[in-house]
């Protein structure tokens, strides 16, 4: 297991944003970008298990977790903007992004608006879109109303209908914790903006090599959708892992640093 320590990256903007990393300088540059309400927790069986060949960083973003919390900035592109301000703010030229869910969308941003600071781009269990999707359509009728404290029931039944196969309990309840720590209006407003703003476009014209990864039990998302990725995405190519839900970096964490390590050392 891969020693994980966190730190704090100040950005440009002001912002603060707390960050996990693993691995040594020569490994291959690796920023993994976590999904709607999650926090770098939400990576941490992968991080343990980071093979020596890469060097990984997490940040949470803002509004989640311990990060900053600021007045506005929800947008997927405001988190995008984030992501290449916390690489310029800890010396990353070019990295390979990770994009898990929702993280998928601001990390395909990034990778289509500064191709040269990527030089790889997986994107796990993440959706073309959200807005025609029953499931988040019922999500926001919750979300909108959500008021201060968050109810802990709520956010649990959200975390455990995400994956094919029962995750250790003790970290579902650090997940939760997480989660907890999202103020409603950050549940709102970055769920409105998922839904509101045109995220297949986000697609369009990207250049980098690209990894798709979804498991075939996932609740969300169809073998269409990711379908959708590879006919869109120049060279891009799927992995399908049988048997996994939504959450393939917690169900195997093991797989998923191994295929993000054989696609990294061929993107550098």
């Amino acid at each position: 297991m891969s020693a994980v320590t966190v730190h704090k990256a100040a950005l440009r903007a002001g912002l603060e944003l707390p960050y996990a990393e693993v691995g040594g300088p020569s490994g291959t540059p690796v920023v993994l970008v976590h999904g709607y309400v999650d926090s770098w927790w939400t990576f941490e069986p992968l991080l343990r298990r980071t093979p020596s060949s890469l060097h990984v960083y997490a940040p949470t973003q803002r509004g989640h977790g311990d990060a900053d919390k600021p007045p506005d900035g929800y947008l997927p592109e405001d988190f995008a903007t984030d992501i290449v301000a916390f690489m310029d703010s800890v010396g990353i030229e070019r990295a390979v992004l990770v994009g898990a869910s929702s993280g998928g969308v601001q990390a395909r941003i990034v990778a289509g608006r500064y191709p040269d600071r990527v030089a790889g781009l997986v994107l796990l269990g993440v959706p073309v879109v959200l807005a025609d999707k029953p499931a988040a359509a019922e999500l926001w009728e919750v979300v909108r109303q959500l008021e201060d404290p968050v109810d802990r029931g709520f956010v649990e039944r959200f975390a455990l209908g995400m994956t094919a196969e029962p995750v250790a309990r003790g970290f579902l309840e650090t997940v939760v914790d997480e989660n907890l720590k999202a103020p409603a209006r950050v549940w709102r407003e970055t769920l409105r903006g998922l839904l509101e703003t045109d995220l297949r476009s986000t697609l369009s014209g990207i250049l980098v090599p690209t990894l798709a990864v979804w498991g075939d039990q996932d609740p969300i998302l169809t073998r269409a959708e990711q379908q959708t990725i590879l006919d869109t995405v120049l060279g891009s190519r799927l992995i399908v892992y049988e048997g996994v839900g939504h959450v393939a970096y917690w169900e195997r964490p093991e797989r998923v640093a191994r295929d993000i390590a054989v696609f990294a050392a061929h993107c550098l």
